[in-house]
């Protein structure tokens, strides 16, 4: 339970990186509607990614509302947003892999009992 679990907040962090690596001066809110996940949970992974060092706020100049912050990765965040795509792509391609497995067994039992 608790490796899917892991593997559940490492992939919100790898998608959040992700999206602030692309758009740093979403809004949580955005982020959190992207992501799927409740804004509380957003909130917590963001501060702990700013904690950890993988990201730096910034205020947002091009936005007339100087309260609104961007999201900056930074070069300990772009290493950990690497490490987190090779780990994302791998338990997707095994995903994929068990996916594939039990469609061609199941297809093999609706091949087998359409010709008995």
């Amino acid at each position: 339970m608790t490796d899917r679990r892991d593997a559940t907040q490492e992939d919100m962090r790898f998608r959040l990186l992700r999206l602030l690596d692309d758009s740093p001066e979403m809004s949580q809110r955005d982020l959190a509607r992207a992501v799927g996940v409740s804004l509380g949970s957003v909130n917590f992974q963001l501060k702990a990614l700013v904690d950890k060092g993988m990201v730096k706020l910034g205020n947002f100049s091009a936005n007339p509302d100087k309260r609104r912050y961007a999201y900056i990765l930074t070069p300990r965040g772009i290493a950990t947003k690497a490490a987190l795509t090779r780990r994302f792509l791998a338990r997707k391609r095994a995903e994929y892999e068990a996916l594939r497995a039990e469609i061609e067994a199941l297809q093999s039992e609706i091949d087998e009992g359409k010709s008995a």
